[in-house]
Order: C-alpha cells, then sequence, then structure tokens
C-alpha cells in the first residue's frame, strides 16, 4: 500500500483545504469590520430613532447574508453582475402584510450596499480605501439623520369608530380628537380602508418622533387656567 507522503494531499479533503491561514484572517477580519460597520449604523443611527426591534433584526442578518455570499464567491468571476443582481432581488422585496417604508428600504439598500463592498473588494483596492469608503458613508448617514433632519417623521395606523370625522370639512376636529386619544402631536392623516358596515376607518397618522409639544401645550394651559 503506497503511503501518501505529499503535505498537500494531506491538507486536503476532497480538493479542498482544511484551512488557508491567510484567507481565513482576511475573512475574519472582513466581517469584524463590516458587522462593525453594520451594527454602527443600524443600532447607533437608525435603532434610537424609530425603535424597530424586528428590522434591526434584518438589517444585521442581511449584512451577515450578503457579506458571507460576496466573500466566498467572490473567488469566482461574479464581479460587478453578481452586486447588482443582489440589489435587484432585495430591492423588490415586499412583505406580504405591510410593504416596506421608503426609509428602512433605503437602510436596507445601505446595510446590502456596504456587505456587497466590503466582501467584494479586492486586492487592488487598499484597506485605506475601503475604510474611507465606509467611514463616509456612516458619516453620511449620521449626518442625514441627526443634524440635518432634525425631525424624524413616524407613523401609525388607528382605527377610527367616529366615522363622521373623515369628511374634508371635519379635518380639524378629526386632527384635534387624534391628538387627545393618541397623546401624539400629529401634524397630518390619510384616510385608509373605510367599512361602513361597522362604521370603522382606519386612519394613518403622522408625527414627528420624540416631539411632545401637543402635551406640554395641554399642561401649560391646564397649569395657567388652575392658576387664575
Amino acid at each position: 500500500m503506497e503511503v501518501v507522503n505529499d503535505p498537500d494531499m494531506i491538507a486536503r479533503l476532497f480538493g479542498i483545504k482544511y484551512i488557508n491561514p491567510n484567507d481565513f484572517m482576511e475573512l475574519l477580519v472582513r466581517f469584524v469590520f463590516n458587522f462593525g460597520i453594520a451594527v454602527l449604523i443600524v443600532r447607533a443611527i437608525y435603532y434610537p430613532i424609530t425603535k424597530r426591534k424586528d428590522y434591526l433584526f434584518t438589517y444585521l442578518m442581511f449584512s451577515v447574508i450578503v457579506f458571507f455570499l460576496c466573500q466566498l464567491l467572490s473567488s469566482v468571476k461574479l464581479g460587478l453582475g453578481f452586486a447588482l443582481g443582489l440589489f435587484a432581488i432585495f430591492g423588490i422585496i415586499r412583505y406580504r402584510t405591510d410593504p416596506i417604508p421608503i426609509k428602512e428600504m433605503t437602510y436596507l439598500f445601505v446595510v446590502i450596499g456596504l456587505a456587497a463592498i466590503n466582501g467584494l473588494a479586492n486586492k487592488k483596492i487598499s484597506y485605506a480605501e475601503l475604510v474611507f469608503t465606509n467611514v463616509v458613508i456612516v458619516c453620511v448617514t449620521y449626518g442625514l439623520e441627526k443634524l440635518w433632519l432634525l425631525k424624524s417623521e413616524s407613523r401609525k395606523t388607528v382605527v377610527l369608530e367616529k366615522i363622521d370625522l373623515i369628511k374634508p370639512e371635519n379635518n380639524e376636529a378629526l386632527m384635534q380628537d387624534l391628538r387627545e386619544r393618541t397623546g401624539l402631536n400629529i401634524h397630518r392623516t390619510e384616510i385608509g380602508r373605510i367599512d361602513f358596515l361597522r362604521d370603522t376607518a382606519r386612519v394613518r397618522v403622522f408625527y414627528y418622533e420624540g416631539e411632545n409639544a401637543y402635551s406640554s401645550i395641554q399642561e401649560e394651559s391646564e397649569a395657567g387656567t388652575s392658576g387664575d
């Protein structure tokens, strides 16, 4: 029986190496870097504003999966077409119960884009360029969310039983009623599905996150009245 003494043959199983130290370390460093950037954008910038844990999970998992897809398949001649294919697939995603809002879709695009950049970047791109690209995207995202767009608009859907209030001439009464019921400083509404059999309507209300102007005005008004 012939004994195999070739180190390369011993280090392989079915033609695949057990471990390639250099490639494995590169994969580990790139993953830690990409995941750290994703956590910074999603957890430190997005989540404090929206408080959406479901999207928090989705964004991080998308980042991990897309990164490994790009990194592990980067040796295959896929290139730019593969990355654009990912954008095309994930860019048309819609959940059956509720479409993804445009802002959440933008964050999804950012997470996928960064994962593709970090995973597909080849040796022709220096680490300085890669780090600079990630830092710029993080800084622009932070600047738009925290510095420039000071107010972040949020929305909720409520079921209204006072169906008469949905008439255009009763818009101000509708706004006042919803503000008193929700405690939110609602600045606009959209009328959704109307059920005349049950005399109810779905109303989408829009307000600025963290703004309690309406509650503050009410408290000041009551304090002034009691003082007189």
